[in-house]
């Protein structure tokens, strides 16, 4: 039995309709496989030319071997199992995925003794692989409805241990062991997923319609419906102040404000969520000195320079962007990699805002947001509440990485922690990402007519009641 908290109902997968007659679109599994020759090659161009401004990487035929077999067999999986997906999402990631390996393998150069283009290379491998898992094990997405509560007890374990570890620059958000790193928060991001889909799905009826009216069209729910998903957020958030990981915390906050707005269609909820998370951001960055300091270097990013300290890694990035330009200065021949020990994380939109230029930049910041579009074109296409409600908070994932990253190293919001999705170097980030890319394709091919149409398989929630 689950914690009183959680008691609230959630019912059991709903049966979606029987597709129209006719009204399956085409498979274009062949405009994919055209599309991913093309990423697979822009992808072995930039390795070979990174190359070329440097010196002549041996590991060029390797690279393009081991993207172009990732590519395969992703396509193969997606064709065998899921024929009706969107035939954009895929070669999307891996042309992200690619242009990653090869800015991580450029800044690899720059710092022979902290190369990490064949780490992020394994990763990624590792990623397709569960990506073709999820594909072919995952035959109707309403299953993981049952899940909900296990689903959520799984994703706050995860984002619990870490606190257990030794901080790594400033924040507990990392399990350090045999050498190995791995980060438990980014897969605890598509469980809450999960969680906040199935609770939103079984009561949107009663968040949207029920409660007392307090002003405009705002209401207050009635704490046996609110009370859970509100629980669960507020551990959830509470966990990630206890890490010191502002970044997460904001992203979850973000998921929670979205799908919840979603769910109800009330406008007046995004209201509330901007106020509570300025008043949180604001609490969090006078109190927490960790966070503090970095609101002070948003504030005045060339304060060091004033003091004769040099230039910290906010006014590197600045600088970065700045020398780039409109067409950049070109692969190689930038300077990012002094930013320091976060070039390949955390600041490797700015390699390739220096190296690509602006025309660069706004490529790939387009190709993130055709991503996303394409998830919520999956959800406005699918017929069943769960359904649609999880492609929103998959695609708002997505979204909601991309503007606090690029917010961040661009001054525009202050830094956090987090990895650009497939660009930045981190095993858990690709890896995850590349989780969210099958659910979404899975999520396509229901929306897109070949999906079941017969009830999820089993009654009741697995951790919640029956």
């Amino acid at each position: 039995m689950p914690p009183p908290a959680l008691t609230a109902k959630v019912t059991e997968p709903e049966p979606a309709p029987p597709p129209l007659p006719g009204a399956r679109t085409p498979k274009r599994r062949g405009i994919e496989l055209m599309l991913l020759a093309g990423a697979v090659l822009i992808s072995v161009l930039g390795y070979a030319y990174v190359g070329l401004a440097g010196r002549v990487s041996t590991s060029t035929t390797h690279y393009a071997a081991g993207l172009a077999v990732a590519a395969l067999v992703a396509h193969l999986a997606v064709r065998l199992r899921a024929p009706y997906a969107d035939p954009v999402l895929l070669p999307i990631a891996v042309l992200l995925n690619g242009l990653g390996l090869v800015l991580i393998e450029r800044l690899d150069l720059a710092t022979p003794g902290e190369a990490g283009a064949g780490d992020q290379l394994r990763w990624s491998g590792l990623g397709v692989g569960l990506f073709a898992l999820v594909v072919a094990g995952l035959r109707d997405h309403r299953a993981l409805q049952r899940y909900a509560y296990l689903s959520v007890t799984a994703a706050l374990a995860l984002m619990l241990v870490p606190v257990f570890f030794p901080a790594v620059n400033g924040a507990h958000i990392w399990i350090r062991f045999a050498g190995l790193s791995f980060q438990p928060g980014e897969f605890a991001k598509i469980l809450l997923a999960v969680f906040f889909a199935a609770y939103l799905a079984a009561n949107r009826t009663a968040l949207a319609l029920t409660g007392r009216r307090l002003f405009w069209r705002l209401r207050l729910l009635p704490g046996r419906v609110l009370g859970p998903i509100l629980t669960i957020w507020l551990l959830s958030v509470g966990v990630l102040v206890l890490e010191r990981d502002l970044g997460t915390s904001l992203l979850f906050f973000g998921l929670f404000v979205i799908m919840l707005f979603t769910a109800t269609g009330r406008i007046g909820w995004i209201a509330v969520g901007l106020l509570l998370a300025a008043l949180g951001a604001y609490a969090v960055g006078t109190l927490e000195p960790h966070v503090h300091s970095r609101v002070q270097d948003w504030m005045n990013p060339f304060a060091s320079i004033d003091r004769g300290e040099g230039p910290g890694q906010l006014a590197q990035s600045l600088f970065a962007f700045a020398a780039g330009g409109l067409l950049g200065a070109g692969i190689g021949h930038g300077q990012s990699f002094l930013i320091g020990f976060a070039a390949k994380s955390d600041f490797v939109l700015a390699t390739a805002g220096e190296e690509l230029g602006l025309v660069g930049l706004t490529a790939l910041l387009l190709l993130y947001g055709l991503l996303v579009s394409r998830g919520f074109r999956a959800g406005l296409a699918l017929r069943d509440p769960f359904g649609r409600l999880l492609a929103t908070g998959l695609a708002s994932i997505v979204a909601l990485q991309v503007f606090v990253i690029a917010g961040g190293v661009t001054g525009l919001i202050p830094l956090t922690g987090m990895a650009m999705p497939f660009l930045a170097q981190g095993g858990s980030s690709v890896v995850t990402n590349w989780i969210i890319v099958a659910l979404l394709v899975r999520l396509s091919d229901s929306a897109r007519g070949g999906g079941v149409t017969g009830p999820a398989g089993a009654t009741g929630v697995a951790g919640g009641p029956g």
